[in-house]
């Protein structure tokens, strides 16, 4: 990977400062140049995510094979960090197994509500997304594209958040 990609696999390190501006420059980089933003007519499975308390409705479509999750894909029409969290999680889980996926995606749920120096530290630049813990009200934004994958993982048609 290049170094200073949000996949870096270092701690974050600084004061709250720096943390807010790599959130910021992370989030804006996601939604200027949202990765895997994409219908995937090779699907092996899709859901359709629906945030209610703001409105975002998202898809994610996975490709699966031998229970590697080969591709993630996701479309939206969703608020800017719904799109980001969506971006990086595309990124984040693809060659992982079905298993890892799942699993990186309850850390990094577990993460947007509650601190985990733990996760922080394990997923790198990709763990900024927890800053939203600060923010109850975007919570469900950072979430949506997680619980969205899960139920695509899952087989289910459907997620919804805030109902």
């Amino acid at each position: 990977m290049v170094a200073g990609h949000w996949a870096d696999t270092r701690p974050l390190k600084g004061n709250m400062a720096d943390v807010r501006k790599l959130y910021d420059d992370v989030i804006m980089d996601h939604i200027k140049h949202a990765r895997n933003y994409r219908e995937m007519s090779a699907a092996t499975g899709q859901a359709d995510g629906v945030n209610v308390l703001c409105g975002d409705n998202l898809t994610v479509y996975v490709r699966i094979e031998e229970d590697i999750l080969r591709e993630a894909a996701f479309q939206c029409e969703c608020c800017g960090i719904s799109m980001a969290s969506a971006s990086i999680m595309t990124e984040l889980v693809e060659g992982k197994s079905v298993d890892e996926a799942k699993h990186i995606a309850a850390d990094l749920l577990e993460s947007f509500s509650e601190e985990h120096p733990e996760h922080d530290a394990h997923y790198g630049k990709a763990a900024v997304l927890g800053i939203v813990r600060d923010f109850p009200s975007r919570r469900n934004c950072a979430s949506l594209a997680w619980v969205t994958l899960n139920a695509a993982l899952e087989g289910d048609e459907q997620a919804v958040l805030g109902g």
